[in-house]
This record gives structure tokens, sequence and C-alpha cells, in this order.
């Protein structure tokens, strides 16, 4: 019998949090049970397994994720469009290092397929590029590009990778230049694989 007050949303939501505090490789039904206060087989009638508690926490964090790129491109195309998506990319990260670490992990097709949030997460990154003009395959070249870059920096950025003493917002704003740059000058001419 399900405990009272305890939901598969609180659970998710939950787990979400301890994501973040404790890194998502950390991450287990035990941990959650110990948040609520309860055993280990209280929480299985609201998740089935780990795999299961760290997909509903990707879900989760895809949502929040897209809701935050949405608000940050609304309006824009082009460099302000690409500068907003970025800077909320960061923040997402940095701000919830578990949950995003979750956005990024390969889920089951019948998972991924039906996570409105990371379907949003895709037509959002592909929104945001379609106002520099790209069609395909040079819109996903581009996407993989500016995915990469942007993934990259925030992984270094949250494992204290920096230690340069120049400013890391400094270095932050010239990689988004030069982002915007290639992107501008992308090429169009598809290369045959060799």
């Amino acid at each position: 019998m399900p405990r009272q007050g305890l939901t598969s949303a609180r659970v998710a939501a939950a787990a979400a949090e301890l994501a973040d505090s404790v890194g998502l490789s950390r991450l287990t039904v035990a941990a959650v049970a110990r948040h609520f206060g309860v055993s280990d087989a209280a929480l299985y009638v609201h998740v089935r397994s780990r795999d299961a508690l760290i997909e509903q926490v990707a879900i989760r964090a895809a949502a929040g994720f897209a809701d935050a790129l949405a608000i940050a491109v609304a309006g824009r195309a082009g460099h302000q469009a690409l500068v907003g998506f970025a800077d909320a990319w960061r923040a997402f990260a940095v701000t919830h290092p578990g949950q995003y670490a979750a956005t990024q992990l390969p889920l089951p097709a019948e998972v991924g397929t039906s996570s409105t949030g990371h379907l949003r997460l895709i037509e959002l990154s592909y929104a945001m590029l379609r106002g520099y003009g790209l069609d395909e395959p040079a819109l996903t070249d581009a996407l993989r590009f500016v995915r990469s870059t942007l993934h990259g920096f925030v992984s270094l950025e949250s494992a204290d990778g920096f230690g340069h003493p120049r400013a890391v917002d400094a270095s932050w704003h010239s990689i988004l230049d030069a982002v915007h740059t290639t992107v501008s000058n992308w090429p169009t001419g598809t290369r045959e694989q060799q």
C-alpha cells in the first residue's frame, strides 16, 4: 500500500533535488527513501528500480530545462537567440548539475519519445538555429557543434576545469561570439564520406 502523501511526482522531485546535491551517480532509491524517512520497500511502490528513478529525474529535468530555454529565446533570432539559449543552458547546468547530467543520458526509445520535455529541447534547439537560415544536413551539423561547445564548456566549468586567471565569463562571451561567427558562415555543401 502506498504511504500516505508519497506520490510518484514527489519521489521524482526529491530525486531531482538529491541528484543536484549529491550528484547523479550517487542517486539511489535508498537515498530517496532516507529523504522521506521511509523504507526502500515503501519507495518501490512509486519507482521500480534505480534506472526508472533516473529516467524520472531525466524527464522532469528535461521539462524544466526546456522551459528555461523557451523563455530565453522567445522573440529573439540570430545572435540574440543564440546568446539567450546559451546563457540559459549554462545557468541550468550550473544550478542543477545532477538534473543537467540526467538530460544528457540516453533513454530507452519508448521513454525518450514520450518525454515532452526532451522533444521540446530538440525542437527549441533546432528553432534557435533556423534563424541562421540553415537547411539540412547543415542544420543538424551546426546543432551538434553548438551542443558540443556548450556542453563541453559547462562540463569543464562544473568540474572547476578552468584554472587560468582570465575571467570565465569573459571567455564564455568570446566563445559565444565565435560560435555565432562560425554558424553564420556554416559550410552548406555536403561532404561525401570517404
